[in-house]
């Protein structure tokens, strides 16, 4: 009977397991087959929506990238993104350092307070950021998104690299300066590559943050040629009609590098992101 009951249980965490699974993996499931699905086959509705009815084409993915402005998309991501990250490290990690270090119990005080500012909603800040963007003249701008994306990725980041940064034991930076290290090369030497996996969440988190964020993107910026993949498929892609296909494919396209990403560096990642709410 127990061994019964112990196939039993295992067998309905594998069931929930492979339901949610496909459950997850369906959009792309969907998002290949309409990529490449001929308009005849993706509207006639006899057809099976879930299968190639007719021979596959890549008449979809021509018209995105040669007939429309989906590079250009693709740039700014990449452009906003890379910078977003840079400005997140060069901030967070001397801050969550300072805070993990030094600051003691006031640190930890402060470092929740610093995290309590990531849960507030983008549309509380909307009005007030408009207002600093139109202050400096931002607008139509990369810069808008360069400047306004940090503002809630440096105190989720700090807070987990504090959190990350206490893990570490302290005799190892004591050990560094009796060596002859100084305190910023004992973190530049031994603390960041000891903290390899919370530097990588911080990356992985601000990247991707910035490429799919929406509301501001929307509003400081309405040039198609500045546009990012997050705001430029949705709001350039469809017209009159929708277009399904190029839809799919220009939903697609930018999934898989950020999918590749998390499956190299799922377990560092999980690690960071534990690692720092333990702490």
């Amino acid at each position: 009977m127990a061994g019964l009951k112990q196939i039993g249980k295992r067998s309905s965490l594998y069931g929930v397991v492979i339901f949610f699974s496909l459950f997850s993996a369906f959009p792309f499931f969907w998002m290949v087959i309409a990529s490449f699905k001929r308009a005849h086959d993706l509207y006639t509705l006899k057809n099976n929506p879930f299968l190639f009815n007719e021979p596959p084409t890549l008449e979809h993915l021509h018209h995105l990238f040669f007939g429309t402005l989906f590079v250009k998309y693709l740039i700014n991501t990449v452009v906003v993104g890379l910078a977003v990250v840079v400005i997140t490290l060069v901030v967070a990690v001397p801050a969550a350092y300072s805070l993990a270090r030094w600051a003691g119990r006031w640190g930890e005080n402060l470092a929740i307070g610093i995290f309590l500012t990531y849960l507030v909603p983008p549309t509380l800040l909307f009005i007030p950021l408009s207002r600093v963007i139109g202050v400096l003249g931002l607008q139509e701008s990369l810069w808008s998104l360069i400047l306004i994306y940090p503002t809630f990725t440096i105190p989720f980041c700090t807070w987990l690299l504090m959190g990350f940064f206490k893990s570490i034991p302290l005799d190892i930076e004591e050990q560094a300066l009796v060596d002859g290290y100084s305190r910023v090369g004992a973190m530049v030497r031994i603390v960041l590559p000891i903290s390899i996996s919370g530097l990588l969440t911080v990356v992985v988190f601000s990247f991707t943050l910035s490429m799919h964020e929406f509301i501001y993107a929307l509003a400081f910026v309405s040039s198609s040629a500045l546009k990012t993949v997050s705001i430029g498929v949705p709001t350039e892609l469809i017209g009159e009609f929708f277009e399904w296909g190029p839809l799919m494919a220009g939903a697609l396209i930018p999934s898989i590098p950020a999918a590749i990403l998390y499956t190299l560096f799922l377990d560092r990642f999980i690690a960071g992101f534990t690692m720092g709410a333990i702490k």
